[in-house]
């Protein structure tokens, strides 16, 4: 694997849980850290709606229910587009693609910001959620090779990091604006950081090599015959369909369930987010030593913490500290997952890349539906926990899977 812009190779078969490995670089490479800050701008888009779902939905005279739209259809935007746009964008240089990708995205922000219309706006999230797709799959790629083998995990759990960190930072900041100046005010902000991060990307990620020019769309497809990406990638939409029907419709349970106040909201969004933030780094770190213990003792805590929350949404305090242990648990094995997608897909790292960009958002776009849905049942406020317990549950079979069947293939291989 070239750690300057050279094509990403097929590392090592993963072995369950290796004893030693050799030890990466103390510190990563400054690129992986600006396309970290890039992957935070699009996670304070994907998730600042969550914040300011009562005030959107007040502006444009629909329910909130139906705003929270705005969060599926991003979700689904980003299904299609990081597959679609890794293939279109294939032969393309990477830096290219990644500044193009934030052209778009800032387009996209401005559309929102002047919208009146409920459905040009679904359509400029759409649009958006395109544009942040091809970034994220060709990001994670950039970042990994920029790391190396040995801090591949390590890479694209800092990378990951800047979309929890937006949890933390972003997410609440644009509760907190949209509150004092309007709903509008974070879509600007978002517009103007991200044509100000164009020239971060230009400056900072190096050319491509020539490996990198004569891939072709075939050879990316072969990714498609290995059983365990295809494990992996169910992990990937159940893990986060999991906790993300939950936090989509985080306002409406705390505010209508636990009888916090509006105005504490944000606060809560920041607990969350300090979890992601610290889960998303452990585990990255974790995971190039420990990966099926991450992935499997992850979601296994995700799903328990879910079920907390749907018992105790009543009681304020409780709720607020399963909320922040949610984030550690609920989004720490994401980079693990990403990792080993990779290595599964031995020479088509860049179709593997958005396909979990795809899976994470699949399970997004299903579970947010689904959680949408139960606001008007029996369940009312806590149907989008107990939706969030189920599917995150869901995550252990794969996961086991592959943890079962690796140490088979490595016997096999050795014999």
């Amino acid at each position: 694997m070239s750690t300057r812009g050279g094509t990403l190779q097929a590392p090592a078969e993963v072995r369950p849980e290796p004893a030693e490995q050799a030890a990466g670089p103390s510190r990563l490479p400054l690129v992986v850290h600006i396309l970290a800050i890039g992957t935070f701008l699009m996670g304070t888009t994907e998730f600042v709606v969550a914040g300011l779902l009562p005030e959107i939905a007040g502006d444009l005279d629909v329910s909130v229910a139906r705003t929270g739209l705005m969060i599926t259809v991003f979700a689904v935007g980003m299904i299609i587009g990081a597959p679609l746009m890794a293939m279109l964008t294939l032969r393309l240089p990477r830096r290219l693609t990644l500044m193009l990708a934030l052209g778009v995205f800032a387009v996209g922000h401005v559309i929102v910001a002047l919208g009146s219309d409920f459905t040009v706006i679904l359509g400029a999230r759409f649009l958006t959620a395109i544009a942040t797709g091809a970034f994220w799959a060709v990001a994670n790629v950039a970042a990994t090779n920029a790391a190396g083998p040995a801090a591949g995990s390590r890479a694209l759990g800092l990378v990951g990091a800047g979309a929890m960190l937006a949890n933390v930072v972003g997410v609440p900041l644009g509760a907190f604006a949209g509150q004092l100046t309007g709903w509008r005010g974070p879509f600007w902000a978002l517009a103007v950081l991200s044509a100000a991060a164009i020239v971060l990307i230009a400056r900072t990620v190096t050319h491509d090599g020539p490996a990198q020019r004569t891939v072709s769309v075939r050879s990316e497809l072969t990714a498609l015959r290995s059983g365990r990406l295809w494990l992996v990638l169910a992990a990937c939409a159940t893990t986060t369909g999991g906790v993300l029907a939950a936090y989509s419709y985080i306002s409406p349970l705390l505010i209508g369930r636990s009888e916090v106040q509006s105005g504490s909201v944000p606060l809560v969004l920041v607990g969350f987010g300090l979890g992601a933030l610290a889960g998303s780094l452990v585990g990255g770190r974790l995971g190039d030593h420990r990966p099926h213990t991450v992935t499997i003792l992850a979601p296994a805590g995700a799903t328990l913490l879910l079920l907390a929350i749907s018992l105790l949404a009543g009681y304020a305090v409780p709720t607020v500290i399963l909320i922040t242990l949610l984030g550690f648990f609920g989004l720490g094995a994401n980079p693990v997952l990403m990792a080993l997608a990779v290595r599964f897909a031995k020479q088509a790292p860049v179709l593997a890349s958005a396909l979990t960009v795809s899976a994470f958002n699949l399970g997004t776009a299903v579970g947010s539906w689904i959680a949408g849905l139960t606001l008007d049942s029996s369940l009312g406020t806590t149907g989008p926990a107990v939706v969030g317990t189920v599917i995150a549950a869901l995550t252990l079979i794969p996961t086991l899977a592959i943890a079962l069947l690796q140490p088979r293939r490595t016997a096999a291989a050795v014999a």
